[in-house]
Order: structure tokens, then sequence, then C-alpha cells
């Protein structure tokens, strides 16, 4: 099924812009908040293991709840859901800055906000992924997931060394109280633009468990009857296992193996954000391949390079770890990038949220048991083992990948899913 049916009108741009431009306020403050944390705690506890902690905490709704909420959200009201959502993470970070403010902080303090943040998190995206779909033309969609890629990373580029000088000129807690405001700049537009709803039969019910335990089921039977798109999913799940520990061990890397502070590592996370926007912008030009898989497998295997160069740097070539993050960057987009617009053009509408949920679950599940193998790894062998390993590695299953027909062809070899899907859950 197409998504145009549900396009409003060819004014698409009017009513999907002030929306758009809004939420970038919101990421550009999440961003700030997110750096700051994390330095935060690399500087109290200088661990490993308590950033790794850091990360599963925030991990947990994802892997838990991702599916629940796609289901919720493919239900209610998706300009409703964006509203609370992004006014829930408002509250939870006004209650983080008061504990700043007044001295009262406390290390699981910052792991219940991370939690409570990220379980706001997981309605907003895909709430706001859907609500793309049908507010943006499908020819579109691989261009403007370029675009949209390359302007997140101009704020990548920004929110480092930003959050690196408002923590020299301000008090802590007056930096995390940015992104309250920037989150009520996100919400304001969503009370005056209407987002289109997809029609369901059901839509009147009271939302039940088993309902939602239902609607979780046919996100499992949709993916099973699509393999290319669940071969995907699985192939995404093992890269976030291999690439998450380079995230989350970064600030590591950077004052004990590069002897560094935190304006290499804002140099390290803005010079990846220039390369997001060099290749979210070639790929708005560009537009990627015929076949968009092709694309996104391109993107996966310079990943995997960008990791790998980073890793095999010496601690006195601090510059070639900046071009790997660099490289890293650009490839984002080419990954990401169209693999967003295959999922936001061929999955219906009324299952994105299901469908979307249940796979950001999938990858996100991998990405804890990744952080509890690699962090004690990382203190026994050492940092850079996670990076050259798992960079070469990820290079290898983005090139073999290529041959698997129901990957490489997926769009062609898409079925008719939805009446299966029906007659299954319903049998």
């Amino acid at each position: 099924m197409e998504n145009q049916a549900y396009i409003v009108g060819l004014d698409w741009k009017r009513k999907f812009l002030p929306i758009w431009g809004a939420q970038l306020f919101s990421l550009l403050g999440s961003g700030l908040v997110q750096f700051a944390l994390v330095w935060y705690i690399t500087q109290e506890t200088g661990s490993a293991a308590i950033l790794a902690t850091a990360t599963l905490i925030a991990l947990l709704p994802e892997v838990l709840l991702a599916p629940f909420a796609g289901a919720y959200v493919d239900r209610l009201n998706r300009r409703l859901v964006m509203i609370i959502a992004d006014s829930f993470i408002a509250i939870t970070t006004l209650a983080l800055v008061l504990l700043f403010a007044f001295d009262m902080i406390q290390m699981w303090h910052i792991f219940v906000a991370m939690f409570l943040r990220s379980l706001g998190g997981i309605f907003h995206w895909p709430a706001m992924q859907a609500s793309t779909a049908l507010m943006v033309p499908d020819k579109h969609l691989s261009r403007f997931a370029g675009l949209n890629q390359a302007v997140r990373g101009g704020l990548n580029i920004v929110a480092p060394p930003l959050g690196a000088l408002l923590m020299t000129l301000l008090q802590f807690y007056q930096v995390v109280a940015v992104d309250v405001v920037t989150a009520f700049i996100a919400i304001t537009p969503l009370f005056f633009i209407r987002i289109p709803q997809p029609v369901r039969k059901d839509a009147s019910r009271m939302i039940t468990p088993r309902m939602l335990l239902r609607d979780v089921g046919e996100g499992f039977t949709y993916l099973k009857k699509w393999k290319g798109m669940l071969y995907l999913a699985l192939i995404a799940a093992f890269l976030n296992f291999l690439l998450t520990p380079s995230g989350t061990l970064m600030p590591l890397m950077v004052t004990e193996h590069f002897k560094g502070g935190v304006w290499q590592l804002s140099l390290l996370e803005s010079i990846m954000g220039i390369g997001i926007v060099i290749g979210g912008l070639t790929l708005g030009v560009w537009g990627g391949f015929k076949n968009r898989v092709h694309t996104s497998l391109l993107g996966v295997i310079g990943l995997g390079l960008g990791v790998f160069i980073f890793g095999i740097a010496p601690a006195n070539m601090f510059w070639l770890a900046v071009v790997g993050m660099a490289f890293l960057g650009f490839m984002n987009p080419i990954a990401n990038g169209p693999l967003q617009a295959i999922m936001q053009s061929r999955i219906e509408p009324e299952m994105q949220g299901r469908v979307l949920g249940l796979i950001n679950s999938l990858c996100a599940m991998m990405m804890p048991i990744a952080l509890l193998i690699a962090a004690p790894v990382a203190e026994w062998v050492g940092l850079q083992v996670w990076y050259w390993a798992g960079g070469g590695l990820v290079m290898i299953v983005g090139a073999l990948s290529y041959f698997v027909r129901e990957v490489s062809e997926l769009e062609a070899l898409r079925p008719s899913i939805q009446a299966a899907v029906a007659a299954e859950v319903n049998a």
C-alpha cells in the first residue's frame, strides 16, 4: 500500500517543516544534555563499567517496551503522543535540573532520569517516523532522510563544543536546563498543525492488554512474512552489537588512550557531525542507487571502515582518529537514510508503529548484551579491541549481505502482507 493516499494536499512542506524544524531544537537540547551527562559520569567515575551501566539503563525501555509503545502509537493520535512524550521528557529533565541546582544529585538520579527520558523517546520516535511517512511524498523520502541527517549532523557539530563552552561559563544545572526550553519549543507547532492519522476499524475500542499483545503479535507476523525485512532487521541488530561499545567507550578512549580532555572529545563528536552533514547532503543531492538497499549496504561497509580506522590509531596519532570519525559520520546517512525511506514508504501506515517499534526493540536488545561483554573485555585487554574488531566484522557483514537475495532485492521481493498477517493472527 502506498502512503500517498494519506497525504493531505500539495502543501506538505508548509505543514511538515514547522514540526520538523521545532523538533531540531529539541534534538539540540537533548544533544547538549547527553554530552554533559556523559562527561559528568566520565569525570566523576572514570569507569567503563559505569558508563556501560548508564547506557544499559537508558536502553531498557527500548528493549522491553518499544513493541508495546509502537502498538499504542498505531492506535492513538500521533500528534497527541508526541506532545505527551516531549512534555514527559521535559518534566524529567526539570527534576534533574533541580537536583543539580540544590547539590542533591547522586549517580542513581542520573540513571533514573536516563531511563525516564528513554521511556518518553520510545513513544516519540515511532510517532514522528510514522507521521513523516504520512506527510512527505514517497519520492522525496530518501532525499529528505539524507537532508534530515545532514541537519542532525550539523547539530552534532554544534552540540559538543557548545556543551563544553557552556560547562565553562554556566553552572551545570543551567546547561541541563537548556533541554527543558528546547522541548517546549518542539511541542508548540504540534498544537496548531494537523497530522494525518491512518484509519483503523477498531480504533474506537478501548485499549486492553490483550489487544496490545495481539497488536505486537501482528508486528512479529508482519516481519516473518517479509523475510527480507526480517533479515535486514537481524543484520541491523548484529551491527548494533558490534558498534555500540565504540560509542559508549569513546570518552575513555579520549582520556586514557589519547590522554585528552573534554575539548578532544568534543572535536571527535563535532568532526563526526561534519561527516554526517556532508554525507547527508550527498545523499540529498544524489538520492542513492535505484536499489536503495545497495546504497544502505555501501554505507554499512563505510561505517565499519570508519570505526576500524579509529581503533587502530596510535596514541600519538590523534589526527587519524579524527579521520576515522569523519568517515564514520559521512557513511552514517548513506547507511541509514535509504533504509529509513524503505520502511516509511513500504510498511503500511497503520502498521508502522508496531513494526518500527519491534525493529527498534530487536536492535536495542543487542546493545546491552554488547555492553555487558565489552566493559570487562575493555578493562581486561584494552579499549581499542572493540574498535578494530567490531569495525572489521561490520565491513564483512555489509559485504556478505549483497549476496543474500532477500536482502539485496528487498523491495522487489516484497510480498502482499497485510491479509496474511490478519489471517494468521485471527487463526
